[in-house]
């Protein structure tokens, strides 16, 4: 995991955390084809950026695990910085920009949220980037500094999950990365979001199947007590098929086709956001009133002992489950270790159960008001 993403971008160069997970898999000055050496050991590779961080993972047979230590502190320490890698890699994320943002239904929407909500924090852009330009224009000179000031074993978190003595492990690391120089990295001066003050609206039309209502609200910070609480609100309104969003508003009501809560889970403050398409005949007025309304009782209702247990138990499994898989529990541990604790990781059953519907109730009341509220309205063109 390296502590680099969207966040750490200049602002009229955007997308390059992106960019850069593609480089990667270009090749380095001692292994020219990467995909070649993982097949052989019978493993597999991938990576994701987001706007917090960029982390590359690999399953290896346990046998062949220096295979991954060598490619990774390969592509570290030597890189290699080719015109043909650049294109390549430019040209594919282009095509994925265009793909996935622009000529997919709905695609853009996070693209026209995050400038609505965010005045001055960077997540005012996605990972992949604000528009094409920056991409298209990027030189080799920006992408090199960008790596140097980034890509270092000072930036850098290396987990490793399965059946191995930590004394090996240890080892490799010192044999692989041990030599690698630390880099001057560079400062990142991050402006915090001030309050939003007013509801912040947009209307568009496009070539989708259904109208949509695209809702976001300022939640807290990733380390803050405010967000488990925000992240449990939203699983009340629509973790599952009880969930209340699900069963009123799609179930009894039939305003909206299907409709979900999430939060972005962002380190800094992020955003609870609701998103719902409408079923045919039903005014954006009326799906936004109905949510507004769902919305209201979490303020001034108190949640059931059953419904509360319930999610909390639902949540609780989730954390069991994902802890079965080897590459969750190593990006897990990688994640809570970026946050400043490891150990972190054991302890998210315990804060879940610890949370109590007065806590719920006052984060309800913080969260879900107007002024702390941006809307897309997001129409299907009329033929």
């Amino acid at each position: 995991l390296y502590k680099v993403g969207a966040r750490n971008e200049n602002s009229e160069r955007t997308g390059f955390a992106h960019l850069f997970e593609h480089l990667m898999f270009g090749g380095s000055k001692n292994i020219e084809n990467l995909d070649y050496h993982v097949q052989m050991a019978s493993g597999s590779f991938n990576a994701f950026t987001n706007n917090d961080y960029t982390n590359y993972y690999m399953l290896m047979p346990v046998q062949n695990i220096e295979t991954a230590f060598w490619i990774d502190s390969d592509r570290m320490d030597r890189l290699a910085f080719t015109e043909k890698s650049l294109e390549v890699q430019r040209k594919v994320v282009i095509e994925e920009y265009k793909q996935r943002y622009l000529n997919q239904p709905y695609g853009d929407l996070w693209l026209l949220m995050r400038p609505l909500a965010y005045k001055v924090h960077p997540y005012r852009w996605a990972t992949i980037g604000k528009e094409i330009s920056h991409i298209e224009n990027a030189t080799m000179d920006e992408v090199k500094d960008f790596f140097y000031s980034y890509y270092a074993p000072n930036n850098a978190i290396l987990s490793v999950v399965g059946d191995m003595a930590k004394e090996e492990v240890f080892g490799l690391a010192e044999k692989w990365f041990g030599d690698i120089e630390k880099r001057q990295l560079k400062t990142t001066h991050i402006e915090k979001e001030p309050p939003q003050t007013e509801k912040r609206t947009l209307r568009v039309e496009r070539s989708v199947p259904s109208d949509a209502l695209f809702m976001a609200f300022h939640m807290d910070e990733r380390l803050s007590r405010r967000y488990d609480l925000a992240n449990m609100l939203s699983d009340i309104l629509s973790n599952g098929k009880s969930s209340r969003l699900n069963q009123n508003l799609v179930k009894k009501r039939k305003l909206f086709s299907k409709i979900d809560a999430f939060i972005t889970g962002s380190i800094d403050a992020g955003l609870f956001a609701v998103k719902g398409d409408l079923m045919p005949g039903v005014t954006m007025e009326q799906a936004e009133e109905a949510v507004w309304e769902e919305l209201s009782h979490l303020k001034s209702e108190p949640i059931g002992e059953k419904e509360l247990q319930k999610i909390k138990n639902r949540l609780e499994a989730m954390l069991v489950f994902e802890d079965m898989s080897l590459l969750n529990k190593a990006m897990q541990l990688a994640y809570f270790e970026m946050l400043g604790d490891a150990g972190m990781i054991n302890k998210q059953a315990e804060v879940i159960q610890s949370i109590n519907n007065t806590e719920l109730l006052n984060e309800a009341a913080a969260i879900f008001n107007e002024t702390n509220c941006s809307v897309v309205y997001y129409y299907a063109q009329k033929n």
